[in-house]
Order: C-alpha cells, then structure tokens, then sequence
C-alpha cells in the first residue's frame, strides 16, 4: 500500500497529500492529489476508525481551513522548491 508523502492532523482531522502517476503513450505524468479524512470512535466499540470525509459538519470548518492552506503551502512553495533542487541536480 502505499504511503503519503505529506500529512497534517488537527484533532481528529487530517489531511494526506498523494503522489499519483498517469502513463500516457508518450510517457508518465506525475501530479499530488490530497484526501481529507476524520477519525471517529464508536461508542460501542473500542477501536478507533477513519472515514474520507463527504459531509462537513461545523465544527470542522476552522480545521479544514487551516489544513488546507498548510497542503496549499506546500504544493506552491515547499514542493516547488524540491523539485527544482532536484532539477538542479540533473
């Protein structure tokens, strides 16, 4: 399985960000998708789960908000810089 190459939590939020690969016929396109996902626990149960998440409730709202300019940061800025490190060192 594979794993995300970034990940922030707040609570019981978190967001991952994927590295994904598309082969054309020509080559491969390379392109980072994010997933947000809220982690729950039954009250029946003592085993704590995920869900990817489809409904937003309002108490989740600050958090996305921060989560997702922390995956924003990263995609513009931080990512960028990597990759032209390693351009650089072609």
């Amino acid at each position: 399985m594979t794993q995300p190459i970034k990940k922030w939590r707040i609570s019981n939020v978190e967001i991952c960000v994927w590295e994904n690969k598309k082969k054309f016929k020509d080559g491969e396109v390379s392109f980072k998708t994010a997933t947000l996902s809220r982690s729950y626990k039954k009250k029946d149960e003592d085993i704590w789960r995920s869900e990817v998440i489809n409904n937003i409730r309002r108490n989740d709202i600050p958090k996305i908000q921060v989560l997702l300019n922390k995956v924003q940061d990263y995609l513009f800025f931080e990512d960028s810089e990597h990759d032209k490190e390693e351009e650089e060192e072609e």
